[in-house]
């Protein structure tokens, strides 16, 4: 029922929605708090942003609400990560026929095979199609492809600023290159033969790429912390923990850590928590996109090395 009345909301809205208000800024929606923080670099004071998201929240397995749909409704352009980590929410927008305004930022990204599950817990490859692992934020190159996707967009919807979104693009572009030097910098002190991590689920498999380590195994399996593993997975994870003498368990801030907690617990390995699918509050340690990454790597260095 929930689903129907905001594809309801959203659909009248798609069909009554009128002309953008010559001289109002843009009415810019973004799902989740990383992606707002990355808009909010490029589109600056010349957009009004709203974040779906709260801090905190797990976006593979958030509901909206009524309130929610009517913000995407009236939303002039709507950002979303895409490769399905919205789940539920992704498909409502596109279920307004209103396509139009949703901007996916991965478009253009060089992806990772994933493995998500259904909302009824069936594997995703039943659906007959290759899932894609969409957590392309762990590696700021990532990020940059989603500056320029960001730029053009907001460009064309209000070309008036144009040239202060691709300033604001070019500069935020700056700042990413050089945490990805300081990220390699860091990572570099960690020596090979321990740059092997066991994570809650499927999450760091851009930043692995990236900076040349490796994932031992996950407690739950796939690209979605939504899972639940068997014993005989649990138990094969801790195998290799063993075998491959992996020195920390890594699990990200919006989900259970309790199965994470039991794997260090037979492994007596530390458990260390990190920010994956969000920002913290604005007086946490990540309120940001730039001081999420600075804070993960300084915790992964100080983990293995």
């Amino acid at each position: 029922m929930l689903g129907l009345a905001l594809g309801l909301v959203l659909g009248l809205a798609g069909c009554t929605a009128a002309p953008a208000r010559e001289h109002a800024r843009p009415q810019v929606v973004a799902t989740t708090t990383i992606v707002g923080d990355v808009v909010r670099q490029v589109g600056g004071d010349a957009i009004d942003l709203t974040v779906l998201l709260p801090a905190g929240a797990d976006p593979h397995s958030f509901q909206p609400t009524p309130k929610d749909a009517a913000r995407l409704a009236d939303a002039d352009l709507i950002f979303i990560n895409g490769l399905g980590l919205e789940g539920f929410m992704e498909r409502l927008v596109q279920g307004s026929g209103d396509s139009a305004r949703i901007v996916a930022l991965s478009d253009g990204v060089a992806t990772l095979a994933g493995s998500h599950e259904h909302e009824d817990g069936r594997p995703a490859g039943e659906a007959g199609h290759q899932e894609l692992d969409p957590h392309v934020w762990m590696d700021p190159g990532n990020v940059q492809v989603w500056t320029r996707n960001i730029a053009a967009a907001l460009s064309a919807f209000d070309p008036a600023n144009a040239a202060l979104y691709q300033a604001n693009a070019q500069r935020t572009d700056q700042t990413l290159q050089a945490l990805d030097a300081w990220a390699e910098e860091q990572i570099a002190q960690i020596p090979p033969a321990h740059r092997r991590m066991a994570v809650d689920h499927q999450v760091f498999g851009y930043f692995a790429r990236r900076y040349g380590l490796e994932i031992a195994g996950t407690v739950v399996p796939g690209s979605s912390a939504m899972g639940a593993p068997s014993a005989q997975a649990l138990a094969a994870l801790e195998d290799a923990i063993g075998r491959l003498g992996v020195r920390a368990v890594f699990v990200g801030n919006t989900v259970n850590p309790s199965m994470a907690e039991q794997v260090a617990r037979d492994t007596g390995i530390p458990l260390v928590f990190l920010y994956t699918d969000s920002l913290s509050a604005p007086d946490g340690a990540a309120p940001t996109y730039e001081a999420l990454m600075r804070y993960n790597v300084n915790a992964i260095v100080e983990a293995l090395r």
